[in-house]
C-alpha cells in the first residue's frame, strides 16, 4: 500500500492512494491466469477517472461508475480542508463452479479519489446525483473576498 502522487504541488488533484500497488498478486496467480486481466482491471477501477470542470457559478466533477449503484458509493466532504472524497467499490460478478471465462474486461474492486477544492467552493451545499452510470457531483461557488491592502508610510531619512 501507498501513496501515488498525482502530479505536481499545484495540482488540485489530492494525493491518491491505491489500495493495489505493492500487493503481492503472486497469490492470485492462478485466478489470474483462469481470468485473464483480473489483476490490471481490479487495478484499473481503483483509479477511477473523474472529470472536473468549473463553471461561472460551480465546480463539476463527472464520474462514469458503469454496474455501481449510488448505495455503493460513498460521498463525503471535508468542511475544513476543503477535500471532496468520492469511494465505492464494484462487486466482482459471482463465478458459478461450471463457469469457464473467455475474457475480462470490465472493471471490479474499490475505488478512492479525494480532490482539494478552491477557496471559493461552498462546501456546505455540495449536491450529487447518479444516472445511467454517471456520479455528477455539483459544488457551488462564492465569490472569495479579496483581502483590502493599505499602503504603509516609512519613516526615516
Amino acid at each position: 500500500m501507498s501513496i501515488v502522487r498525482r502530479s505536481d504541488i499545484f495540482d488540485p488533484f489530492f494525493d491518491l492512494w491505491d489500495p493495489f500497488q505493492g500487493f503481492p498478486f503472486d497469490a492470485f496467480r492462478s485466478l489470474a491466469e483462469t481470468r485473464p486481466g483480473f489483476v490490471s482491471d481490479t487495478s484499473a477501477f481503483a483509479n477511477t477517472r473523474i472529470d472536473w470542470k468549473e463553471t461561472p457559478e460551480a465546480h463539476i466533477f463527472k464520474a462514469d461508475l458503469p454496474g455501481v449503484n449510488k448505495e455503493e458509493v460513498k460521498l463525503e466532504v471535508e468542511e475544513e480542508g476543503r477535500v471532496l472524497q468520492i469511494c465505492g467499490e464494484r462487486s466482482r460478478e459471482k463465478e458459478e463452479k461450471n463457469d469457464k471465462w473467455h475474457r475480462v474486461e470490465r472493471n471490479s474492486g474499490k475505488f478512492l479519489r479525494r480532490f482539494r477544492l478552491p477557496e471559493n467552493a461552498k462546501v456546505g451545499q455540495v449536491k450529487a446525483s447518479m444516472e445511467n452510470g454517471v456520479l455528477t457531483v455539483t459544488v457551488p461557488k462564492e465569490e472569495v473576498k479579496k483581502s483590502d491592502v493599505k499602503s504603509i508610510e516609512i519613516s526615516g531619512n
